[in-house]
Formats: C-alpha cells, sequence, structure tokens
C-alpha cells in the first residue's frame, strides 16, 4: 500500500514532499488581521461592563439569592477570560509568541476554562429561572444561598477539571520568531497524549454547546408557553422573562455558535479527508478567529444580568443620574399631590361644617 504523501509548508498546500508529518502546522495568517481589534474590543468593553457588574454585586446589593450568586460566579468567570486576553493580544500583535511556556499554558487553560464556565452558569441561571417560572412551588425554589454555592463550586469542579490536563503538556510550536502558543493547529502533534487532549477537547466543544443550548430553548419555550396559556401577571412581566431568555440564547448563539460549527468542521476534515490540508488549514484558521467571538460574551454577559436580576437592574438604574432625579421629582410630585389632595379634603370638611348650621 502506497504511503499517503505528506506536506511540509503552509503557503503550498497541495504539493506532497517526501518527509514531514502531515499537514503543516497553522501559523498567523488570517487572525492575525482579524482577531486583535475584535479582542481589544472585548478586552475594554467585558472590563468596563464587569467592573460596574461587580461594584454594583459587592457594593450595592445587599440582599443576595441563589440567581445573583450564580451571576457573581458568571462575572468571576469573565474576569478569566479578560486576564488571558492581552497576552493573546501581545502575539498577534508581534506575530510570535514571547511568554514562554508556562504562561502558554496558562493562558490557554483561562481561555478555554472560560467558555466552558460562562456556558455552564448561563445554563443554570436559565434553569433557575424556569423552576422558579413554570414550577413556584417546586423545592429547587427553595434553594438557599449556601446551597447555591455548592452548585457554583460543582459548576467550577465539573468545566474544570477536563482542561486540567491541558497544564500538563508544552503546546508552543515552531522556534525562534515563528514561536507560536496554539492548541489545536496540525495533524502531527508531539506526543499521543496531545492528540487525546485536542480529541477531547473538540469533543468538549461541540457537547457543552450542544446539550445546553437544547436546555436553553427547552426553558424558554416552556416559559413562554406557560405564561402565555395561564395569563400570569402582566403582559409586562411576560415580556422580562421572555426577554432573559431571548438574551440568554443570543449570546449564547452569537459567542458560541461559530466555534462549534468550525469545530465539527475541523473534525470531520480529520477524521475522513485527512490528505485535505488545503481545507483542514481553512477551517483551522475559521476555529481560531470565531474564537475572538468566544470571548465577546464576556463584554454581552451584562446585558444577562440586567435581564436575570431585577435587583441589579435597578441597582444599575440607581447609577443613573437622570433615572436619581426622576425618581426625587417623582416622590416629590406625589408627595405634593398627596400634601394637595389633604388640603382639599380639609377644605371641603371646614365647607361642610359651615354649612351645616346654615341649613
Amino acid at each position: 500500500m502506497a504511503p499517503q504523501p505528506n506536506f511540509t509548508t503552509v503557503s503550498n498546500l497541495t504539493t506532497p514532499v517526501p518527509g514531514g508529518g502531515g499537514c503543516p502546522p497553522v501559523g498567523i495568517q488570517l487572525e492575525g488581521l482579524i482577531m486583535p481589534p475584535v479582542l481589544i474590543i472585548d478586552v475594554i468593553l467585558g472590563l468596563i461592563g464587569n467592573l460596574v457588574a461587580l461594584w454594583i454585586f459587592w457594593f450595592k446589593l445587599k440582599a443576595w439569592n441563589p440567581n445573583t450568586l450564580f451571576l457573581f460566579n458568571l462575572v468571576i468567570a469573565d474576569f478569566f477570560a479578560l486576564v488571558s486576553l492581552p497576552l493573546r493580544i501581545d502575539a498577534l500583535l508581534r506575530g510570535h509568541w514571547v511568554f514562554g511556556d508556562g504562561m502558554c499554558r496558562i493562558n490557554l487553560f483561562l481561555m478555554f476554562s472560560n467558555r466552558s464556565a460562562s456556558i455552564a452558569l448561563m445554563t443554570v441561571v436559565a434553569i433557575y429561572r424556569y423552576f422558579k417560572v413554570v414550577h413556584p412551588h417546586h423545592r429547587f425554589n427553595r434553594m438557599t444561598k449556601r446551597q447555591a454555592a455548592f452548585v457554583s463550586a460543582f459548576v467550577w469542579l465539573l468545566v474544570i477539571s477536563p482542561r486540567v490536563p491541558m497544564l500538563a503538556y508544552n503546546h508552543i510550536k515552531g522556534k525562534g520568531e515563528k514561536t507560536q502558543c496554539f492548541f489545536f493547529t496540525s495533524y502531527k502533534e508531539a506526543s499521543r497524549g496531545i492528540i487525546i487532549l485536542v480529541s477531547m477537547h473538540r469533543i468538549l466543544t461541540v457537547v457543552e454547546f450542544v446539550i445546553p443550548m437544547a436546555m436553553l430553548l427547552f426553558c424558554s419555550v416552556r416559559i413562554s408557553s406557560f405564561l402565555k396559556q395561564r395569563q400570569m401577571g402582566k403582559p409586562d412581566k411576560v415580556h422580562k422573562a421572555m426577554r432573559m431568555c431571548a438574551a440568554i440564547v443570543a449570546v449564547f448563539i452569537v459567542c458560541f455558535l461559530p466555534t462549534t460549527v468550525t469545530t465539527i468542521g475541523v473534525w470531520v476534515i480529520r477524521s475522513y479527508r485527512p490528505w485535505d490540508c488545503a481545507a483542514f488549514y481553512t477551517f483551522t484558521q475559521l476555529t481560531i478567529v470565531s474564537l475572538g467571538l468566544n470571548f465577546l460574551n464576556s463584554a454581552l454577559d451584562p446585558i444577562v444580568y440586567i435581564f436575570s436580576s431585577s435587583m441589579f437592574r435597578k441597582a444599575l438604574l440607581g447609577l443613573v443620574p437622570c433615572r436619581k432625579n426622576e425618581g426625587q421629582n417623582t416622590e416629590s410630585s406625589s408627595g405634593t399631590q398627596s400634601t394637595s389632595q389633604r388640603e382639599l379634603k380639609s377644605l371641603r370638611t371646614d365647607r361642610g361644617s359651615e354649612a351645616k348650621p346654615l341649613q
């Protein structure tokens, strides 16, 4: 049986040469142009939104509930991602990685742990809202803050455990000024352990999107149908519940669907078309670029906080000066109105008492 042709360059993916080890590692090409501005925007918006959210959670919310605790953990997950991005931006702008093997491992660990934690915590928030609306008497709704803390700890353990092995391997590719810190850029990896780790990563990328997405859609549809059928509360209450579900689903689709699709593409090519290096190169580049959308969730998550927590929403509105003035004007106008009404009542009473002797 004739051996499969091997390739060693990225610029000419269809020219077989002797030796080599399958398709070549993918260098910085498309992502070097697209990702730096995208990641810079992610960092700026994410830091502003999450610092405000953290300040509100820490100083403005006097009474916490399980939902608030879940959202607070989502803020922590976002900060993990934001901490990892500056090094990645620097590497993309330079064209190579200069921070060494140890920082490469930590950087990749934080990047992928954030994705998993954000997906898991948003799913928990949606499930919590589902039980609150559809099953108000379920014991799940009697969850204490201590139990919510255990749930949050379990979620962190669940999402971090599969990523811990990433810290045990060297992910540096290339030498000198061509050094890159990537996790899945070639067929021929340094060891069988890396190959297994990359395969597990691809499986997790797909599974941790498909299952939570199905659960989110189920919760959204059930909440909508339940409120509409029973006509519970005012229409604005139904709209608020649906806005929360729509916000989480929208963040899910925008931030995580592209990476899932491109990962499946790489997986299919790697499994069924191992000789098609051009397709492998294209989908790998698209996968790396789509990671920029993963980190966009750190900037969009404050929208989830606004729709998911009435306490957070009120605290945020309290920070807006015009809202404060409106509240004060409303209170003063209501106070003036009530005073005027009391004066009119007393005036009518006086007139009635004056009119009685004349009768």
